[in-house]
This record gives C-alpha cells, structure tokens and sequence, in this order.
C-alpha cells in the first residue's frame, strides 16, 4: 500500500481515512479470493462442507462492500475531495462492486456444487480446477496492481482475459462432444457449462477493474471504447 503515493493533506485525518479505505479494499479483495478458492476446490473435491462455508462467508463479503461505500459517501459529502483525491474514491467504490460480484460468483459456483452432490453423487465430466485457479490467479494479480495503481501490470492483465477466454471455447467443444456422443450426460453437462461460464465472468470483471486503474491513472473513462481506440490508450504509456 505504500508504494502508492497519495496527496497529502493539511488534514492528517483525512489522509488516515483515504488510508483507512484502501487497506479495507485490499482486505475484501483478500476475502473474496479466498472465497473464489475454496469454491472451485469444492466443486473439484465434491466438499459439501466446504461448498456450505463459502456460501454462509458471502455475507462477510457483502457487509464490507457496503461499509466501505458508505465511508466513501462520507468522505466525498465531508472532505468534497478533487482531482486524484476523488478519483481515488470513486475507483474504490467501482472496485468493491466488481469484488462483490466475483463473491456472488463464488457462492453460485458453491450453491450448484452442493445441489450436484445432493442429486447425482458424481463428479463433472471435466476438470475445471485449472481453468478455476487460472481465474484466481487473474484476481490476486489486478489487486496486487490495484494495491500499486500500476498501469502497466493492469495493461498485462487486461490482455490475460484473452487466455482465459480461449480455454473457456476449449472446454465448451469439449462438452458439447461429450453431449453428442452421450445424450444422458446432458445434466451434467450443462451443470460444467454454468460453473465455466461463471469462472470465465471473473476474467472479464478483472478486467473491468483493470480499467478502474486505467481510470485513476489517466483520468480517462475507457469503458466503451472500441478495441482500436483502447488499443491506442493502452499504448499511450505514462512519461
């Protein structure tokens, strides 16, 4: 955290509290990582009670999003922070949404593991423990950038989702050649098809977070811009 270099304040409290903010981000962003984890060994390890540990810990993940929102509104109606300051608060509130929907993703992937279990008593078809650990690896690597503010790491990671995309086509051919040659493998089949397609989501709200850094770095809202126009964004590297 203390390789971000911050404005300081006349207002050593105010500089405690945007401290305060990040350090509770970090620590959600822990939490959900751990969740995403556990998750995935669930579904790989057929762990009903680690499946029910991960569901009952979603709720610690969504009380800390809407503490840190609220001390954010507080700091934004209090301190009016400007430029950077408030760039700062506002990537902090954009970023513990995207934590708390990779924390619903966790509990889903959870949710219909325990459902599997209780009503087929069988594994899936494929393993999904790689491509799951590929995603929490993509996670741990934006908050690391997040922590920093590193544009060029968010750059890197922002082109991983490519990977993990095209792992996610891999395993969808490999289901839908499962499906034809074994018509009765469909339930499971498309209990595999969920649980890949929400792991692949976590890609792309990583990516989502990447550009939050590229929001607070650059002061640009890159969101809607075509892949040539971003492209040139990302090419556009600081001095």
């Amino acid at each position: 955290m203390d390789s971000l270099n911050l404005n300081k304040h006349i207002s050593a409290q105010f500089n405690a509290e945007l401290e305060h903010i990040r350090t509770q981000v970090m620590i959600m962003g822990g939490l959900v990582e751990q969740q995403l984890t556990d998750a995935i060994m669930a579904l790989h390890n057929m762990d009903s009670e680690l499946a029910r540990r991960v569901i009952a810990d979603d709720q610690k993940v969504n009380r800390m999003e809407v503490d840190i929102d609220e001390h954010c509104v507080k700091i934004i109606a209090k301190r009016q922070p400007t430029a950077s300051d408030l760039r700062l608060v506002m990537a902090i509130t954009k970023t513990i949404s995207e934590l708390e929907r990779i924390g619903d993703v966790a509990e889903k992937i959870s949710r219909t593991a325990l459902e599997k279990f209780s009503q087929q008593h069988q594994p899936l078809l494929i393993s999904l423990e790689s491509f799951g650990q590929h995603s929490v690896e993509m996670l741990h690597e934006v908050l690391d950038a997040f922590a920093r503010m590193d544009l060029e790491a968010a750059i890197e990671i922002y082109h991983a989702d490519k990977k993990l995309d095209q792992e996610y086509e891999g395993i969808i051919r490999q289901l839908m050649t499962y499906m034809m040659e074994d018509p009765r493998t469909i339930p499971n089949i498309l209990t595999a098809l969920f649980c890949a397609r929400s792991i692949e989501r976590i890609g792309d709200r990583c990516q989502n977070i990447c550009e939050i850094i590229f929001y607070f770095v650059k002061g640009q809202d890159v969101r809607h811009l075509d892949g040539e126009k971003l492209d040139k964004f990302l090419a556009n590297k600081p001095n």
